[in-house]
């Protein structure tokens, strides 16, 4: 006798069911139809890329920890995407010569990166990527972040669940060499720290200034400049503030969008300059559900040609928590809305046929693939979540009608076959008990 194999997938995985993928399903979509108002067009990427793209761009927590990594039977080094934007960066420079720049491109794709699963990650996600190539415009920031209130919108989110938090890695830099007085050689590493400061309390972060060289006045003038908020932005250098797209972003109408934060990072290499992250507010899920930020020139891995870009990723494992956090996740769409179920084998054909009638008018519809007794069938038609059964009986028949059952009111009545579709889009468009 063999040995079983597992049942259960790889761990930081997941297999879904059918009312899970309908969750799924039924948040994502909306977010698909706001991308696509502001004129984002959908595209796609092979799942492995040669592994160098991330090693260069993706960062050393990427490229050194989390990258699911292979050699291919030509010695070709390849990795299963971590995330989308280099694939993306990479398919704008193979096709500059046929694109009218700006671009708005937006993708859904599954990623996998080796980390710990846990609450909000998972080794396995798919997520949205939204992106545009070709503007080095203020105005890009604008109108993703217009998009990301309008996003968290369609999910039913109001603005006292969520904040759109923004920094800069320009100023970033400015306040750790300018005011810190950080030497330029330890420039990412302090950076680096910010990153984690809200993550760690002030005693590991004193600790870890220190093994960066930090006096502990430097480490103390650190967290007062962070922490006076837009206080900041009076302290860099003018030609600094001058180059910053959020400092203009903060002088426009678009104030109102963002709230400003000089500890917004990012963890990914190439950011170069506004960097985001949207926050659940809410006590028992406060944490980052996604962000994104604006790259220089990620495209410059593939091409002479300047390219600049700014994009964010939404992520479906913190999505998910963070509906579930505010009452917010959709109930799992029904499998199924009818079922059409002959009594007796003679009448299978004919059921067929009613099936055919309805799925033609919008309405998804099954029938039975073996004969059973109608009770099991009418249990099964609840199981799918359908709100009507439609029995074919050989006396019904004769006259050219079947039976609609609405499955919620248990109400039946004889309906004509030229009206059944009629009757069926009218149970199904009333609301349910």
């Amino acid at each position: 006798m063999t040995d079983l194999l597992p049942t259960t997938p790889y761990r930081g995985t997941r297999d879904l069911l059918p009312q899970q993928m309908s969750v799924r399903q039924q948040f994502f979509h909306p977010l698909f139809e706001v991308i696509e108002s502001y004129g984002f067009g959908r595209y796609d990427g092979p799942i492995l890329e040669p592994a160098e793209i991330y090693e260069a761009k993706s960062g050393e927590e990427i490229a050194n920890q989390q990258l699911y990594a292979l050699t291919d039977r030509g010695g070709r080094r390849l990795a299963l995407r971590p995330e989308m934007t280099p694939s993306a960066a990479r398919m704008i420079a193979r096709n500059l010569g046929s694109l009218q720049l700006p671009v708005r491109w937006y993708s859904h794709v599954i990623c996998h990166r080796y980390e710990r699963p846990q609450r909000g990650r998972l080794r396995e996600h798919w997520q949205i990527n939204v992106d545009i190539f070709g503007s080095d415009s203020v105005n890009s920031e604008i109108e993703l972040f217009e998009l990301i209130h309008d996003m968290m919108g369609a999910l039913g989110a109001t603005r006292d669940m969520w904040a759109l938090r923004v920094g800069d890695r320009v100023l970033l830099e400015s306040i750790l060499r300018d005011i810190v007085k950080v030497p330029g050689d330890r420039l990412a590493e302090v950076s680096s720290l910010v990153d984690r400061w809200e993550k760690y309390p002030r005693e590991k972060l004193a600790e870890d200034a220190e093994k960066l060289s930090l006096t502990s006045a430097q480490f103390d003038l650190l967290a007062e400049t962070l922490g006076s908020g837009d206080e900041v932005l009076r302290a860099v250098p003018a030609e600094v503030a001058e180059r910053s797209h959020v400092v203009r972003l903060l002088n426009s109408e678009a104030r109102e969008l963002v709230t400003f934060d000089p500890f917004i990072v990012r963890g990914l290499q190439y950011y170069t300059g506004t960097v985001f992250e949207v926050f659940d507010l809410h006590p028992e899920n406060r944490r980052a559900l996604f962000g994104g930020g604006r790259y220089a020139d990620l495209a410059g891995l593939f091409t002479r040609q300047q390219v600049p870009g700014i994009g964010f990723a939404v992520g479906d494992v913190t999505l998910q928590d963070f509906l579930e956090t505010h009452g917010l996740l959709p109930a799992p769409r029904p499998q199924a809305d009818a079922v059409v179920i002959p009594l007796g084998e003679s009448l299978t054909a004919e059921a067929r046929r009613m099936a055919g009638v309805l799925r033609r008018a919008g309405v998804r519809t099954t029938t039975p693939l073996e004969p059973r007794k109608l009770s099991k069938e009418l249990s099964a038609a609840d199981h799918l979540g359908a709100r009507v059964a439609v029995v074919v009986a050989e006396d019904e028949w004769r006259r050219e009608a079947v039976l609609v059952k609405n499955l919620a009111t248990r109400e039946q009545h004889e309906v004509p076959v030229a009206e059944l579709a009629d009757r069926v889009t009218a149970v199904l468009a009333s609301p349910a008990p």
